[in-house]
């Protein structure tokens, strides 16, 4: 916050939420989003953020009429300041409406779907998607940061100190005896459980240290970003470099630095719904289908053991390791599958034969214009597009009505439980045949 003197506060009605898990409202003329406030509440809210003319960001420090769905956090961590389960406060059940809420609320404003088609979907009709049944102690892949002292735990929200309080959210028995470990100083545990319940635990270097110099905080943000993905040297601290993890009948071998998703249930839960919304939605067995973004190929798997089977498929990415676990599951298939290592939108103009089928997997930024204009331009018959960022999901979904598609269906997910992410899969049609 700008300016000096006490943190000001201001009383607050919040009435719906936000896509970041903020909740809405205004005072003094300006839209307040306030973290930590339920739609529906009376708040008092101490300003955060005052730099800009339109809005204010804020904290909900008192509540002055408490919304029915208001429950204590069961997160120690994040009752301490983490940033992991900012919607512990709120029980699950209503979370996943909220969620819902937001989801259709950016496909409106955002994707300008129309509202009829969106309507008909199973996201409008039935709502977000629990993952197993479980909403505490679902992650089986985390990253814990190392304070100065050598003490792992959780980044503060928006901040840049280390809470030691433990989460909830890992599985049981996947963090014990870490908080007692002393690590190296500014370091990072990447910590797994594979498929078989074993513990790996691997340890990367201090990310190097900025450059002295003034920067916004969206450069800072990018500046880190940069930097936490360059090389580090790693540590084996406890069980092997790789983990075993397995969807249907086939194995997967991943770093433990690698990525594969953080809920137990949620590789099988999303190759399940690509394959049955291309089984639905398509009309015909597919012969050749592009995994864009595809990392290690779950999807593709889920494609190649379909009913009807495939000709190719084709694995886009630019992480080698993921590539290079895609190359060891699917060594018995022969040349049906094939693997590219680069970015989607430069890899995807030397793919070869028109798809049948595309699925879409990209990062929290989106697909973007330029791969949803290839995708369009290469006439598949069905995409199935998966996105962890409600905002840029809408946008990409827009970016391909633009181009002649048309939703078919959405499905939404909680795949993050006590947190304000969700996962959404739409299958999406082109508007005309051929």
């Amino acid at each position: 916050m700008t300016g000096s003197g006490s943190p000001r506060r201001v009383e607050v009605t919040v009435d719906r939420s936000a896509n970041g898990g903020e909740a809405v409202g205004r005072a003094d003329g300006r839209v307040v989003f306030v973290r930590g406030a339920i739609p529906g509440e009376r708040v008092v809210a101490e300003i955060t953020d005052d730099r800009h003319d339109s809005y204010w960001r804020a904290d909900a420090v008192d509540v002055l009429a408490a919304s029915p769905h208001r429950v204590p956090s069961p997160c120690p961590a994040a009752s301490a300041g983490a940033g992991c389960c900012d919607l512990g406060h709120v029980a699950p059940d209503h979370a996943r409406d909220l969620k819902q809420a937001v989801l259709l609320d950016v496909l409106d404003r955002v994707g300008h779907l129309p509202r009829n088609v969106v309507a008909s979907t199973e996201l409008a009709t039935a709502g977000v998607r629990r993952l197993g049944d479980a909403d505490l102690g679902w992650r089986i892949r985390t990253r814990l940061a190392v304070d100065g002292q050598g003490h792992p735990g959780q980044s503060a929200f928006r901040g840049r100190t280390i809470v030691t309080e433990p989460c909830v959210q890992p599985a049981a028995g996947m963090l014990d005896g870490l908080a007692d470990g002393r690590f190296t100083p500014h370091s990072e545990l990447a910590v797994v459980l594979d498929a078989d319940g074993a513990r790996h635990v691997t340890e990367l270097a201090p990310v190097e240290k900025p450059r002295r110099g003034r920067a916004d905080s969206r450069r800072r943000a990018q500046q880190n970003r940069v930097r936490r993905s360059r090389p580090r040297a790693q540590a084996i601290l406890e069980g092997g470099a790789n983990a075993v993890h397995r969807v249907g009948e086939r194995s997967w071998d991943i770093p433990v630095t690698g990525f594969w998703q953080a809920h137990r249930e949620a590789p099988r839960t999303y190759s399940e719904t690509v394959a049955e919304l291309v089984g639905a939605h398509l009309g015909t067995p597919p012969r050749v289908a592009w995994d864009l973004y595809g990392g290690s190929g779950v999807f593709a798997g889920a494609l190649l053991d379909g009913p009807g089977g495939l000709d190719s498929v084709h694995i886009v990415d630019s992480d080698p390791a993921a590539l290079d676990a895609a190359d060891r599951v699917f060594a018995g298939e022969g040349d049906r599958v094939r693997t590219h290592r680069g970015e989607v939108a430069t890899q995807i103009a030397d793919l070869t034969g028109r798809p049948d089928v595309v699925v879409l997997d990209p990062p929290r930024t989106g697909a973007g214009e330029r791969v949803i204009t290839a995708v369009a331009d290469a006439r598949p018959g069905i995409v199935v597009h998966v996105g962890c960022d409600a905002a840029r999901f809408a946008r990409d979904l827009g970016l391909f009505a633009e181009r002649g598609f048309r939703v078919a269906e959405i499905r939404g997910f909680d795949a993050f439980p006590l947190t304000h992410h969700v996962e959404a899969v739409a299958c999406l049609l082109p508007s005309a045949p051929g």
